[in-house]
């Protein structure tokens, strides 16, 4: 069982960017979705970024809900 925390600054170095506060508060300022873009969707991922966002959520991993607290700062 995975038992690391999942928070957004987790989930930033696993998604392979910068994770301090200024860093991820710069992010969500400069990348704003559409309501009608799924977070998986958004044309700022790379491949990997976007196929491990799509696999979260479609597992239903540990990562969703931090991946979800994402989805709502971004939209």
């Amino acid at each position: 069982m995975d038992m690391s925390q999942h928070d957004l600054h987790t989930l930033f170095a696993q998604l392979g960017l910068d994770n301090d506060e200024q860093a991820i508060r710069q992010f969500v300022s400069q990348h704003k979705l559409p309501a009608n873009t799924a977070i998986q969707d958004a044309p700022f991922w790379n491949q990997a970024q976007a196929s491990f966002l799509r696999e979260s959520l479609k597992q239903d991993a540990e990562w969703c809900e931090v991946i979800d607290e994402l989805n709502t700062l971004l939209h």
